[in-house]
């Protein structure tokens, strides 16, 4: 990845580790907003992480809800 895929994935992860940690899923959206603020480059990358990243732990989750479950019947 390039720098700003990067740096904006990194941002991605922190913010919604703090997201998380405070409960308050629009931390990312203040994020991003500052982030729109001075590169919409930067803001659009930083999103597409967050999509990213939320996606994957969402199916991750499933994954190990039907790992839990056994085999079907």
């Amino acid at each position: 990845m390039g720098i700003t895929e990067d740096l904006a994935d990194a941002l991605a992860r922190d913010a919604i580790a703090a997201a998380e940690r405070l409960g308050d899923e629009g931390v990312i959206s203040e994020v991003s907003e500052a982030l729109g603020a001075s590169s919409t480059t930067t803001q659009e990358a930083f999103l597409t992480a967050v999509r990213v990243r939320l996606a994957e732990q969402r199916a991750r989750r499933l994954l190990e809800e039907r790992l839990r479950q056994g085999p079907a019947a």
